[in-house]
């Protein structure tokens, strides 16, 4: 055909054939925009539902707590407020966070004392008696309504030291940023800012009090409300009362800053100086129970084993 052997024809053929497979596998695997723009609607869709079931279920959830300390009347005690006053020091000001450490308080002990019945009677793991058996109960209830205090606790013992870390270097920033001539809430704002990367506890605290230095009637009662969160942290304390000091009597802000970040230095290098200091009676111990015993036994062994040839040969 037209001058062509057989041979050239089925190479010709076999090309086409596999240029049209190539053609159909593009077009097959070929994204299509409108196909990726759906797809990535249809997810956002579900991401909003599943947000949206979500917080349909934190709200079930906290209206069930809620009514839950209601029932009890926890919230009109006069230990709420001390509640919700540790919760700000541990982080937590949210409106609902004294209702579910409350709800944890009387959930915990059912829980855990249900758990140790279940135990200790139904599986019988302890080979006890049953006084004991009822004095573990009543210790695992106890245990757990002791649990959310020493959570809470704790977490403000984290947070207290990682403000005690941060707060001179927010100091030295706060100095740097009144002596280039901004005000006390701009300053502590891009204190606020600056220091996020280091410590969100410091960040969130000088944040806060930005709020309410500029929302709050008078700018002491927010000093003051940052002083109640951070109770645990003396260095805060003498901030508070350097601020307070300085809106009263209008003194150089950038001086006094300056003079209480020099002071704060100075406390920090005499309690490393003390722990040096306590450091020779701590190790005392760990030398007594640790380290003497084996030296006497390497001092020792070679005179005992003499002793005890000798009494042998005797």
């Amino acid at each position: 055909m037209m001058g062509l052997s057989t041979e050239t024809m089925i190479l010709v053929a076999t090309g086409i054939s596999t240029m049209l497979v190539f053609l159909v596998v593009a077009m097959m695997f070929r994204r299509d925009p409108m196909d990726a723009r759906i797809k990535s609607v249809a997810a956002q869709r579900g991401a909003r539902r599943s947000t949206t079931r979500n917080a349909g279920t934190r709200e079930s959830m906290a209206q069930f707590m809620r009514k839950t300390v209601e029932k009890f009347d926890l919230l009109r005690s006069n230990q709420a407020k001390q509640i919700a006053e540790r919760l700000a020091q541990a982080g937590w000001r949210r409106s609902d966070a004294t209702i579910v450490y409350l709800f944890c308080k009387i959930v915990l002990p059912l829980g855990v004392a249900a758990t140790a019945v279940f135990a200790i009677y139904g599986l019988n793991m302890f080979n006890l008696s049953a006084t004991m058996k009822l004095l573990a109960v009543i210790a695992t209830a106890l245990a757990g309504s002791y649990m959310p205090e020493l959570f809470i606790r704790n977490a403000i013992t984290r947070r207290a030291t990682e403000v005690r870390r941060n707060l001179p270097d927010a100091l030295d920033l706060m100095v740097v940023c009144t002596e280039a001539g901004l005000s006390l809430d701009a300053a502590m704002e891009r204190v606020a800012r600056e220091i996020a990367g280091n410590s969100l506890a410091m960040a969130d605290e000088i944040g806060h009090t930005v709020i309410e230095l500029r929302f709050l009637p008078e700018r002491r009662k927010a000093l003051e409300h940052l002083a109640q969160r951070t109770a645990a942290v003396p260095g805060v304390q003498a901030l508070v009362n350097t601020l307070i000091q300085t809106e009263r009597f209008g003194t150089p802000l950038a001086q006094s800053l300056r003079v209480l970040a020099a002071e704060l230095r100075t406390q920090r290098m005499v309690k490393a100086e003390e722990k040096a200091a306590r450091l020779p009676a701590i190790m005392t111990v760990p030398l007594i129970v640790f380290i003497l015993p084996a030296l006497f036994l390497v001092l020792l062994s070679p005179a005992i084993l003499d002793l005890i040839d000798m009494f042998s040969k005797m």
